[in-house]
C-alpha cells in the first residue's frame, strides 16, 4: 500500500464529512427526503475511507516503510509486531488518525443502530457528527499529516517511546478515545434536538444508551491508564493527578452527571436545560483534553506534541464548538419547557444534588489543572497544584456523594414521605456508623480514614441490599429476578446496582492502599533477605538479558511466607537500543487482597543493588471497582426498553411508568 493512497483516502473522508454536515441538514429544513436519505450512505463512506487510511498507515509500520516521516520517527525494524501496531497511535499524528477513525465508527454506528429514530432526527445527529469530523480531518490534513514523506529515506527508524512499549498501551488509548469521541454522540443528539426545537423525554431516551456506552469506554480507558502507570512507571502509585490524567477525569465526571441527568429527563421530563448543558460540557472537556495533550502547554509522560500552531488550531476549534453550541442553546433555551415538578425530598432532588457535586468537582479539577498554566502565561510566577489540593477535594466531596448514592435509589420519584425514607435507611445507617466507629476509634492516633471508608462502603452496600430486597419483593421474590432482568427497566436497575457496588470497592481500595501501604528502600547483596508485612523477600542477584530491542539488567527475588516459597519476581532496568532511555519494569506478585511490588534501583559498589519494595493492601480493589462501574454502565445501556420504545415509535415522546436507575 502506498502512503499516497492513505492521504487520498483522508481527502475523500473530508469530502464525505463536508457533504454529511450540510446536505442532510439542509434536507431537514427544505423537506427534501432525498437529501435526508443521504445521511446514512455518507456516514458509511466516510468510515470506509478512514478505515483505508488507517490500514495504509498500519501497513507502513508493519513493513517498516521509513519513507513515511511518521513511521521513520516512531517505528523500528526491531520493534515487536504488537508495538509496531500500537506505534500507529503512539504519537500525535497517528493518534489523531485513530481519533478520526473512531469518530467515523461512532457515526456509522448511529446510522446503523439508531434507525428507529425519525429520518429527520437521525439526519440532524449525523450532520452534527459530520461537522465534528470536519474539524478533526482538517486538523489532520493541514497540520498533522501522518503520510508525509521523507527523503533521503533513513535506514532505521527512531523507535516508539519506550514508555509506551507495554501491552496496556496497546489497548488503553483506543478505549480512552472510544469514550472521548463517544461523548460527541451525546453532544450531537443535544445539538440536533436544539436545532429541531424538540427537547423531550424521547430525546433523552434516544441519547442515554449511547452516552452510557461512551461513558463505559471512558471508564475502562481510565482504569487501564491507572493500571499501566502502576506497573510501568515504577513508583508504586496508581494515580498522580498528572494534567493529562485530569484531562480524562474531567469528561468522565461530567459524563457521570450526564447519564444520571438523562435518567431524570427520560423518566420525569425534568432537568432538560441542565441535561443539554451537561452534554455540551462533557464533549467540550473531551476537546479540552485534546488541546492539553497536543498543544505543548504542559509537560507530561502522556503528552503527544509540543507544537503551538497545532495547539492554536485545536483552541480555535474548541472555541468554535463551545461558542456555537452555547449560542444555539441561548436561542433555543426559552422554548424549552421546565418539565415535571418535584418536592425537596424526592429522587429528582437527590440526583440534582449529586449532579451539582460532580460538576463542582469537575470545576475544581479544571482549576487545579489550568491554574499553573494561567499563572505562567500571565506572568504571575510559578505555582504548583498537586496532591494536597486534589486529595482534599476528594475527601470533602466523596463522602457527601456516597451518602446521596445510598439514599437516592430508595427514594420515590416526585415526592418522598420523610418518615418512610428514614425507616428504610435506619438499618443501613446503624450498620455503617457502628462499623465505622469500631474501626476508627482504635486508630484515632494513627488514621481515622479507614473507619470513614468502611462506614461509607458499608452504607452503600447495605442500601443496595435494601433496595434489591424491596425490588425483588415487588417482583414476586427471588424467582422473579430473571424475568425482571429480561424485562423493561431491569437491566438499567441492575446496572446501577453493579456500578454503585464498584464505587464501594473503589473507596475501600483507595483508602486502604493509600493509608496502609508499606514502603522500604533497601541496599541488598545477593543472598540477602528483607522482611515486609510478614513476607520474606530474598534477593538472588542481577543478570543481563537481551530483549528484542533492548538490553536489561534483570533482578531475581524469591518471595516466601512461613518458610514456604510462593513466587519469583523479575524486576528489570531496561535500556532501549535507539533512544537509550533507562526504563524500569516492576516485579509484582498480584493478589486480590494485596500486591508485593518490587522496583529495581541502581547498582552499588561490591555488587549490591538498591531496591524499593512495597506492600500494597487492597490495591486491586481500585481497578476491580472501576471495572464493576464500567460493567454496570454497559448493562444499563443494554436495557430492552431502549429498543422496545423505539419500535413503538421514536417520535411520540411518551414515557410509560416504570423505574429508571
Amino acid at each position: 500500500m502506498i502512503p499516497e493512497l492513505g492521504h487520498f483516502a483522508l481527502i475523500l473522508a473530508l469530502c464525505m464529512a463536508l457533504l454529511l454536515a450540510s446536505v442532510p441538514l439542509l434536507g431537514t429544513f427544505t423537506r427534501t427526503p432525498a437529501w435526508v436519505a443521504l445521511a446514512r450512505p455518507l456516514a458509511w463512506a466516510q468510515f470506509v475511507f478512514l478505515a483505508v487510511a488507517f490500514a495504509v498507515l498500519t501497513h507502513a509500520f508493519l513493513v517498516d516503510d521509513f519513507s513515511v516521516l511518521y513511521v521513520a520517527n516512531h517505528g523500528n525494524t526491531k520493534l515487536p509486531e504488537i508495538y509496531k501496531i500500537s506505534a500507529v497511535w503512539g504519537a500525535h499524528e497517528g493518534s489523531l488518525l485513530l481519533w478520526a477513525l473512531i469518530l467515523g465508527g461512532w457515526t456509522m454506528a448511529v446510522s446503523l443502530f439508531a434507525r428507529n429514530l425519525s429520518e429527520e432526527m437521525q439526519a440532524r445527529v449525523l450532520s452534527v457528527m459530520g461537522m465534528v469530523s470536519i474539524g478533526f480531518l482538517s486538523f489532520l490534513l493541514f497540520t498533522s499529516n501522518p503520510f508525509e514523506r521523507i527523503f533521503p529515506v533513513p535506514v532505521e527508524g527512531g523507535e516508539l517511546n519506550p514508555l509506551l512499549q507495554d501491552p496496556g498501551l496497546a489497548i488503553h488509548p483506543p478505549m480512552l478515545y472510544m469514550g472521548y469521541v463517544g461523548m460527541s454522540v451525546a453532544f450531537s443528539f443535544a445539538i440536533a434536538a436544539l436545532i429541531g426545537g424538540r427537547l423531550d423525554a424521547a430525546w433523552a431516551r434516544w441519547s442515554r444508551p449511547w452516552t452510557l456506552v461512551a461513558w463505559m469506554f471512558l471508564t475502562v480507558g481510565i482504569v487501564l491508564g491507572s493500571w499501566w502507570a502502576y506497573n510501568e512507571l515504577g513508583w508504586g502509585g496508581w494515580w498522580f493527578w498528572d494534567p493529562v490524567e485530569n484531562a480524562s477525569l474531567m469528561p468522565w465526571l461530567a459524563g457521570t452527571a450526564l447519564v444520571h441527568s438523562l435518567a431524570v429527563t427520560e423518566k420525569r421530563g425534568a432537568f432538560k436545560r441542565w441535561t443539554v448543558l451537561l452534554a455540551l460540557l462533557a464533549f467540550s472537556l473531551s476537546l479540552l483534553g485534546t488541546f492539553l495533550v497536543r498543544s505543548g502547554v504542559l509537560t507530561s509522560v502522556h503528552a503527544f506534541a509540543s507544537d503551538p500552531a497545532r495547539g492554536l488550531f485545536i483552541l480555535m476549534f474548541l472555541m468554535l464548538v463551545i461558542g456555537g453550541s452555547l449560542l444555539l442553546y441561548a436561542v433555543r433555551a426559552p422554548e424549552i419547557s421546565r418539565g415535571g415538578g418535584f418536592a425537596g425530598v424526592s429522587r429528582e432532588s437527590l440526583l440534582l444534588s449529586n449532579n451539582v457535586l460532580l460538576v463542582l468537582m469537575t470545576a475544581l479539577v479544571l482549576i487545579g489543572t489550568l491554574a499553573p498554566l494561567l499563572y505562567d502565561a500571565l506572568g504571575w510566577g510559578k505555582i504548583s497544584v498537586g496532591f494536597p489540593w486534589f486529595n482534599s477535594m476528594l475527601v470533602t466531596f466523596m463522602p457527601l456523594m456516597v451518602v446521596l448514592m445510598g439514599v437516592g435509589p430508595l427514594t420515590r420519584w416526585k415526592q418522598q414521605e420523610p418518615g418512610e425514607l428514614v425507616r428504610r435507611l435506619r438499618v443501613a445507617l446503624a450498620v455503617s456508623i457502628i462499623a465505622g466507629l469500631a474501626v476508627a476509634l482504635p486508630l484515632l492516633g494513627d488514621s481515622w480514614s479507614l473507619g470513614l471508608a468502611l462506614g461509607l462502603s458499608l452504607w452503600l452496600l447495605t442500601t443496595l441490599l435494601i433496595g434489591l430486597r424491596l425490588r425483588l419483593r415487588a417482583k414476586g421474590g427471588i424467582g422473579g429476578i430473571w424475568q425482571d432482568f429480561a424485562g423493561r427497566g431491569g437491566r438499567s436497575y441492575y446496572g446501577m446496582w453493579l456500578a454503585h457496588l464498584g464505587v464501594a470497592f473503589f473507596i475501600l481500595g483507595i483508602t486502604v492502599a493509600t493509608q496502609f501501604d508499606i514502603e522500604k528502600d533497601e541496599r541488598m547483596s545477593p543472598g540477602q533477605s528483607v522482611e515486609l508485612a510478614g513476607y520474606d523477600i530474598r534477593f538472588e542477584g542481577v543478570s543481563v538479558v537481551q530483549g528484542p530491542n533492548y538490553q536489561a539488567e534483570r533482578g531475581t527475588l524469591h518471595l516466601s511466607r512461613d518458610g514456604v516459597e510462593f513466587a519469583v519476581l523479575h524486576p528489570e532496568k531496561r535500556v532501549y537500543q535507539v533512544q537509550r532511555k533507562p526504563m524500569t519494569e516492576s516485579g509484582v506478585d498480584a493478589g486480590f487482597m494485596r500486591d508485593i511490588y518490587v522496583s529495581l534501583g541502581e547498582p552499588l559498589p561490591n555488587g549490591d543493588w538498591s531496591l524499593r519494595v512495597y506492600y500494597k493492601p487492597l490495591i486491586r480493589w481500585i481497578w476491580f471497582g472501576g471495572l464493576l462501574i464500567a460493567a454496570g454502565g454497559l448493562l444499563a445501556a443494554s436495557d430492552p426498553r431502549y429498543r422496545l420504545r423505539h419500535r413503538r415509535g421514536a417520535s411520540e415522546g411518551v414515557v410509560p411508568a416504570g423505574g429508571v436507575a
